[in-house]
């Protein structure tokens, strides 16, 4: 294919999704991504498109948000890891609450196998994910539904949270940045996120590598809230985005990685075969109140096995009574 050829395909592709990441156009114009990068590079000095880390959207992406049927074919693989470790977070008989998004829709398809859960959800597609799990309490706030994202948000959304203490929050967003934290795209998602994480005590976000260093119009949760990133391998030449990690790790965000390669084998239980097992990152500058005594990043295998703090346990004793 000739570069000029190849970069029409690519041009058709983010017209046609909204954003697109490197990886996934280097997999259909079949060649490498260092390749793509340099088409992006070319099409962007044009003013047809907005380069991001990772990939690359139409311009003026930081305030357009795609829709859910671009962002469901989007870091596919990607999202599926993140979301295998990070339902090895949670714990048998807690309360949580998840956001909307299709990260946290595959995270809650996973969710169906934890018995006695009670989630918390403004999400259409997380509620459908959980409609049949008979061991999984589903609760879901008011608000006005946005069809983009199958969300209800607004200010009933905003009131059915007021007073609800959960353990942990399960987030997504457009982007994230160690300076801003997690953004989003639309203002209305924006303050229902902000009502999910005051009723949590930990925020767990999930956020896949091309959305790392990606700054959007709305902040929904400050760096010095997120308790803990789960992402996955970021490729070896986008230093921008290790950067990134290195930064939010040094304002104490616990950074745990998802493998998505094609070898290795998975220490979690439901992986399928040929996904690398994640690893937990050991990066400086952790704030020792949020983590375990001794320092460094464990596991979710380890951190589901031991006993929840009195605290965290009576919150949830306290949910399930209401």
């Amino acid at each position: 294919m000739f570069a000029a050829e190849r970069r029409q395909l690519i041009l058709e592709m983010v017209r046609a999704n909204g954003a697109v990441s490197l990886r996934e156009l280097a997999r259909v114009v079949q060649t490498s991504e260092v390749t793509v990068r340099r088409d992006v590079r070319a099409l962007e000095a044009e003013g047809l498109l907005d380069r991001r880390h990772g990939g690359a959207v139409l311009p003026g992406g930081l305030t357009r948000e795609s829709g859910f049927p671009q962002k469901s074919h989007l870091a596919t693989a990607e999202k599926t890891a993140i979301a295998d470790v990070a339902a090895g977070l949670v714990e048998e008989g807690e309360a949580i609450v998840v956001g909307a998004g299709t990260t946290t829709q595959e995270l809650a398809r996973r969710l169906a196998r934890v018995p006695g859960l009670t989630v918390v959800t403004n999400s259409l597609l997380v509620a459908q994910a959980l409609a049949h799990a008979n061991r999984v309490e589903v609760v879901m706030t008011g608000g006005t539904l946005r069809g983009s994202n199958y969300a209800l948000v607004g200010s009933g959304a905003e009131q059915s949270l007021q007073g609800l203490r959960v353990s942990r929050a399960f987030l997504s967003g457009s982007g994230l940045t160690a300076e801003r934290g997690l953004s989003t795209s639309n203002m209305l998602s924006a303050s229902v996120d902000r009502a999910l994480v005051q009723a949590a005590a930990e925020v767990v976000v999930l956020a896949d590598h091309t959305k790392l260093g990606t700054d959007t119009m709305f902040q929904t949760v400050p760096t010095d809230v997120i308790t803990r990133l789960v992402t996955d391998e970021p490729p070896p030449h986008d230093e921008r985005a290790g950067m990134e990690l290195q930064a939010l790790a040094d304002q104490g965000v616990q950074i745990t990685v998802a493998g998505t390669g094609a070898s290795g084998t998975s220490a979690t239980e439901g992986v399928p075969p040929g996904r690398q097992p994640r690893r937990d990152v050991p990066l400086p500058g952790q704030r020792g109140a949020r983590h375990p005594a001794g320092g460094g990043l464990r596991s979710a295998a380890s951190l589901a096995s031991e006993p929840s703090p009195p605290e965290r346990t009576a919150r949830v004793a306290d949910l399930r009574r209401r």
